[in-house]
């Protein structure tokens, strides 16, 4: 069990690593080569291409590895091509919505060229669906290096495209920087096929008792999923139609990097969900109630550091990566990193329902937490115009982690406050059990 957590604990944390790393040398670059009303728009087309691929993949993702991690050997090829099916009928309701609603949202966001942007990147969705269901059988295997090439390969491509037009002087279109996400995500797709492609079983009949099965799981995951981005993009897109894409654009850096704190929480998050579906479908409540408090604490312990150093040095940073025509994003980096010191709570909060068959729950209180953050959007983004976005994520982050805190101590009995000792006890322990010639029992979860 150990060596399960230590080696995909080290390739998860990697992989969120190079995507941060590729994610800000792409925005070192961009933010020269396009300028801030493009970068805007860009902005725009990727939360809004985020927001319904993720849902996309949100109705099957869990359901898969849910069910493949903890079901029967021969029921997995019934399994894999219901997910299938259910996959690639959303992308067919996907591609019609985005036909539909594209014009809608260039009028709204004043961008003429978005709505073909949306046309181009139809093609991405059907590799993105193969990509990420290859991806959730082999994490159902309790594996991810496949995940881990063909998510580096897919940046990769990208960034190398960006960096060939900032050494060139080339200048690029929006469109094919979209044809490029294409090239990238297909592939990715190959890369995933490649490697996973032993563990890959297909039944040619449709099981209609496993289709319903996790389409009944699955749609609540969609909507946490749905929910869950929708919580994270709203503030940026409203920007976007109240005040202006560049608005968006520059609330946007600031977002990107405080998002360099949750990389321990989504390395985490990721294997944490197949660990804990096995523990609630063979072990009981004081078991999941141990793997939330030590996960969250070691987050915590790994996380506060880093939000320490990002508001102490966030001038310099902001400089570095946007230069002086982004200075508002300093401040707006300031306010967004002291919601990072809560989001663990509420991340794998989340998780742990979801993987204990409680997604309903989840689903519902993400539903509040967008009604919280729309309307706390519209009273202040009126009254303190870019920074009313920033304190409307602190006000929605609070009242996530106030209904997360309550409903996992109603059903798993779960103490936060533990999660905070053992995040106290995180560094000395590593120091006794590393450092010193003392024995010390493991940091386990």
């Amino acid at each position: 069990m150990p060596n399960y957590w230590i080696k995909n604990g080290i390739i998860n944390i990697a992989q969120q690593l190079l995507t941060v790393f590729f994610g800000f040398l792409s925005l070192y670059i961009l933010v020269r080569v396009l300028s801030p009303e493009e970068y805007g728009t860009w902005v725009l087309f990727l939360a809004t291409v985020s927001v319904l691929e993720t849902a996309r993949n949100g109705l099957t993702q869990e359901a898969l590895v849910k069910f493949l991690a903890s079901g029967k050997p021969q029921d997995k090829k019934e399994i894999n091509t219901a997910t299938f099916v259910i996959n690639m009928g959303m992308t067919v309701l996907i591609a019609i919505l985005l036909l539909t609603i594209g014009p809608w949202l260039g009028h709204s966001w004043k961008s003429a060229e978005i709505n073909t942007m949306f046309h181009l990147y139809l093609i991405a969705l059907v590799f993105s669906a193969i990509l990420n269901q290859v991806n959730c059988i082999e994490q159902a295997h309790l594996s991810f290096t496949g995940n881990f090439l063909s998510n580096t390969a897919r940046q990769f491509i990208f960034l190398g495209f960006v960096i060939y037009c900032w050494i060139n002087k080339t200048p690029a279109k929006l469109q094919t920087f979209v044809l490029v996400q294409v090239l990238s995500v297909g592939i990715a797709m190959l890369i995933a096929l490649l490697y996973s492609y032993k563990r890959i079983h297909y039944s040619l009949k449709f099981d209609k008792i496993w289709g319903k099965k996790i389409f009944n799981f699955g749609k609540f995951t969609f909507g946490v999923t749905l929910s869950t981005m929708l919580w994270s993009t709203t503030d940026q897109m409203m920007l976007g139609s109240m005040l202006s894409k560049t608005a968006s654009g520059i609330f946007n850096i600031a977002v990107r990097i405080s998002s360099v704190v949750d990389i321990p929480a989504l390395a985490m998050a990721t294997i944490l969900y197949p660990q804990s579906s096995k523990i609630a479908a063979t072990k009981g409540e004081a078991d999941i109630k141990h793997l939330y408090e030590k996960s969250v604490g070691i987050i915590l312990a790994i996380q506060i550091p880093l939000i320490f150093c990002l508001l102490l040095f966030s001038g310099v940073v902001i400089h570095f990566l946007g230069g002086e025509k982004y200075d508002e994003s300093i401040s707006l980096l300031r306010i967004t990193l002291l919601g990072g010191v809560i989001s663990p709570f509420i991340r794998q909060g989340g998780t742990i329902l979801n993987s204990t068959g409680k997604s309903k729950l989840n689903f519902y209180i993400l539903l509040i937490l967008i009604v919280v953050i729309i309307i706390s959007n519209l009273i202040l983004i009126k009254s303190f115009g870019i920074f009313g976005a920033a304190y409307s994520s602190l006000v929605s982050g609070l009242a996530g982690f106030l209904l997360s805190r309550y409903f996992l101590k109603k059903n798993f009995n779960i103490n936060t406050r533990r999660s905070v000792y053992y995040a106290v006890q995180f560094y000395p322990e590593l120091v006794k059990k590393y450092l010193t010639n003392k024995k010390q029992p493991p940091i386990n979860i």
